[in-house]
């Protein structure tokens, strides 16, 4: 079965303030975030990859952006967040797990790769790293078998590092998620839904460290800037 790739681009972008969606923002290539991400999603799957994009704002250019994809529309993009993008997306994906992508998320060749190695082994899991994080970013902590226990921007004691925004969901925990994501307030990222799942039903998401790869989430105009250092040229 082809793997199944979801990127959640609906958003308004408010915060790096450009014209487009976010994920058309251009790195120093010239490519946009998205079409790194494309590119490096077609490299790691050998092209095999079933790929959708939750589309909202300015939808249009988007669909323009990746012709060969398939597209679910959030239509209330503008009211909801990313449990509500990544949850359509889940409803309507086929039987098997899905690996989904923050859609403004730029990171180097080889950690798809890696990744790709998780997904065959069929275990759900948050992709993370242990670098020192704001207040900004998406914290987790573990449990005493290596699993995520906790999982917010409002994570303070015993904070172990950021989930940059890449994860997968098994076929065997999709059901729940999808459930958890229901029930999220509008307003909730969809990380508020995957800690319910794991607090509620014990729903198990492995932490894979990728430290060793870069990977930037691309909010404001200095996370741009520390994108366009990682050597994102593709091999």
């Amino acid at each position: 079965m082809a793997p199944q790739v979801v990127i959640l681009a609906a958003g308004l972008g408010t915060r790096l303030g450009r014209p487009h969606p976010k994920t058309l923002t251009p790195l120093r290539d010239g490519k946009s975030i998205l079409r790194h991400q494309l590119d490096r999603i077609d490299a790691a799957f050998g092209g095999e990859a079933r790929v959708t994009i939750v589309v909202g704002f300015k939808m249009d250019l988007v669909m323009e952006a990746a012709p060969d994809a398939l597209f679910v529309y959030n239509e209330v993009y503008d009211q909801t967040n990313t449990s509500k993008s990544l949850l359509k997306a889940l409803k309507l994906s086929a039987p098997g797990g899905v690996l989904w992508l923050n859609g403004d998320v730029v990171f180097v060749d080889g950690l798809l790769e890696a990744v790709a190695e998780q997904v065959d082994a069929g275990q759900s899991f948050i992709c993370v790293n242990t670098d020192s994080v704001a207040d900004e970013e998406v914290k987790y902590t573990l449990d005493g078998d290596g699993y995520v226990k906790d999982l917010s921007k409002q994570v303070r004691d015993g904070a172990l590092g950021e989930a940059v925004g890449i994860n997968y969901v098994a076929d065997a925990d999709k059901a729940t998620l999808i459930t958890h994501l229901d029930a999220c307030d509008d307003q909730d990222y969809f990380e508020r839904g995957v800690e319910t799942a794991i607090a509620d039903t014990g729903s198990r998401f492995r932490a894979v460290d990728i430290s060793r790869f870069g990977v930037v989430e691309v909010d404001f105009d200095a996370d741009l800037a520390r994108a366009n250092e990682l050597d994102v040229e593709a091999r």
